[in-house]
């Protein structure tokens, strides 16, 4: 990193009012026991952000600060630095003027880089500081598109791949002739390629479909499917081989559905790939889920709780016993918000044993254990094993079944903590669902401690448009939504002043830009939040039907998830159109 002296920072920071001394003085002594730079401690305890450290640290140096996280570079003009010296000393050229280069770099005090550049390149180099973000996003870039890269492939060998005519092929012959199409080299580019750029495009699954004439491939990205790249029919057989030989599956297998999983691992990124393959009309389907073994576990505040709903989550979590049900369709988010509540309760005090199907992410001292329904080990016989295995807190993926929803209530009945999800649309419409799995209501009121319901929808890009409601649009609302009681909770949040109402409020659109096409980046969870009060608990006695106990919630205060997708439209997060989609959908 750049050479600026603990002290030359401390001094520039105090004298701009940029850190509190109190602040300075705690990361002081961290920094100085943990024989850490003073700015490392500051970025880390969240004193200054990394922008804000590398600004200051051009400034004393007298060196440009600039920042590339939303620019997009010339390819001609990233390709002047090689892509293995750019990311072994991250140093990246950005912008050229005739014989001047301006680089990017970390530490604009590495002369011999810059010297091997000026050397190589003919040009005059003039170093610019920028921060660790910058760089990963400026690496990145080169990568080709996908386009021009499955182009040159598909131009160049899809050609020369044989396809496979399965009446053409002696018995017992095939294993053979499926291994050789498995090992042929356009076949592992091809199924390299797509994998590299699913991650390099954020994707959480890729689809490989094969139709009549072709096969097509989409990549689902924030939760919506995507055209990437149509190849030719021929290339079928030995994408499937491919995978199937990655995913130790049996290779002469086409009638039944098979299930397997597999790694891929690069200085960059570190990834468990999930696969499910599916005989389908014309030939076999396969969906790869990309599962993150790099990606850190969420805070709940990044996941989207805020306010009073955070509040009742936190209290929940710190409950000894009972149970917390997480709720919503496939794909809302509900395991990530169960291995964020898990990474809070994982202290070496407790022990935390899990029984899931898939196990998504692997988790330090958490005893995680994987649904094999082939050998009989089920939920239900999992979590039978799990309660004689000392748990203080148990994590069940999912209540499918009357046994296992009985079991966990009997878990969180004899003094343990029980995490889990069930598949309803509103936190209220769990409770039914339970009864209707013939949990007996009063052990349902004297177990549940909290229902938490989610959705996730796409967040928008920091460029993006304003503009105001009509109060036609108001109007629209209404059908969805209390407009009161969001005004009203915007008020005691002083999102705006007391005399002001919707009308007045900035809403924002998606702007799209190079790098996001439709304008929105990653996803953000929108929730309801259920705690089981004394009144709920009557009502559950009673058996009173999802709407008596959404409408009680209501009264005591529980924001709707519409209610929590609208002010996080007014903040600018996501877009009005995006909470209507998810919730109608």
């Amino acid at each position: 990193m750049t050479r600026v002296e603990d002290q030359q920072l401390k001094a520039f920071l105090k004298d701009a009012g940029l850190v509190a001394d109190k602040q300075l003085k705690e990361a002081e002594k961290k920094a100085h026991k943990a024989d850490l730079s003073l700015g490392d401690v500051l970025v880390a305890e969240g004193f200054i952000s990394q922008t804000d450290r590398s600004k200051t640290e051009a400034y004393i140096l007298g060196i440009p600060f600039v920042n590339l996280e939303n620019k997009k570079i010339d390819p001609e003009i990233l390709r002047i630095i090689p892509e293995p010296i750019a990311r072994s000393h991250n140093i990246v050229s950005f912008r050229k003027n005739g014989k001047n280069l301006e680089v990017a770099m970390l530490d604009p005090q590495d002369l011999v880089t810059i010297d091997f550049i000026r050397k190589k390149s003919d040009l005059k180099i003039f170093p610019r500081l920028t921060t660790p973000e910058s760089i990963k996003h400026a690496l990145r870039q080169y990568s080709k598109s996908l386009e021009a890269e499955f182009g040159d492939i598909i131009r160049q060998e899809v050609t020369g791949i044989k396809a496979i005519q399965q009446a053409d092929i002696e018995e017992g012959a095939e294993v053979e002739e499926l291994q050789k199409a498995a090992e042929d080299l356009p076949v592992i580019r091809i199924v390299d390629t797509l994998l590299k750029h699913a991650v390099l495009q954020r994707a959480s699954d890729i689809h490989i479909e094969p139709t009549e004439k072709e096969v097509l491939v989409r990549y689902r990205i924030d939760g919506v499917l995507r055209d990437a790249m149509v190849l030719p029919k021929q290339a079928a057989s030995g994408i499937v081989a491919r995978i199937k030989v990655l995913s130790n599956l049996k290779l002469d297998e086409h009638r039944l559905p098979q299930d397997g999983r597999f790694k891929i691992e690069t200085e960059d990124y570190k990834y468990s790939i999930r696969v499910s393959i599916l005989p389908v009309f014309d030939g076999e389907k396969i969906v790869m889920r990309l599962l993150s073994e790099t990606s850190k576990a969420y805070t709940l505040e990044q996941l989207g709780l805020r306010g009073e709903a955070l509040e009742h989550v936190q209290r929940g979590l710190k409950r000894p016993v009972g149970m917390i049900l997480i709720t919503g369709p496939t794909g809302s988010g509900k395991t990530t918000t169960l291995y964020a509540m898990m990474e809070i309760l994982n202290t070496p005090e407790v022990n935390i044993s899990t029984v899931e199907d898939p196990v998504e992410y692997r988790m330090l001292r958490i005893n995680q254990t994987q649904v094999n329904p082939k050998i009989g080990l089920t939920f239900a016989s999992g979590l039978r094993s799990l309660l004689r295995q000392d748990p203080d807190i148990i994590m069940v993926g999912e209540i499918r079944d009357k046994e296992t929803a009985g079991l966990a209530i009997n878990a969180a009945l004899t003094g343990h903590l029980v995490l889990s999800t069930l598949h309803t649309n509103t936190a209220a419409g769990a409770i039914p669902r339970l009864i209707d799995m013939k949990v007996e209501p009063f052990l349902l009121a004297s177990t549940v401690n909290l229902v938490i319901a989610q959705r996730l929808v796409r967040r928008l890009c920091e460029d993006k448009e304003e503009y105001r409601l009509s109060p036609q649009d108001l109007e629209r609302f209404k059908e969805y939504c209390d407009i009161e009681k969001v005004t009203k909770t915007m008020r005691e949040s002083k999102m705006i002043p007391s005399n002001r109402t919707l009308l007045d409020v900035s809403f924002y659109k998606p702007k799209p830009n190079a790098e996001s096409p439709d304008g929105y980046r990653g996803r953000v969870g929108i929730y309801e939040v259920l705690p089981v009060t004394e009144t709920i608990k009557g009502l559950l006695v009673e058996r009173a039907s999802s709407d008596r106990i959404q409408q009680q919630a209501e009264r005591e205060g529980m924001l709707t998830m519409i209610e929590d997708g609208l002010l996080k439209a007014i903040q600018g997060v996501t877009t009005i159109e995006e909470v209507l989609r998810v919730i109608n959908e």
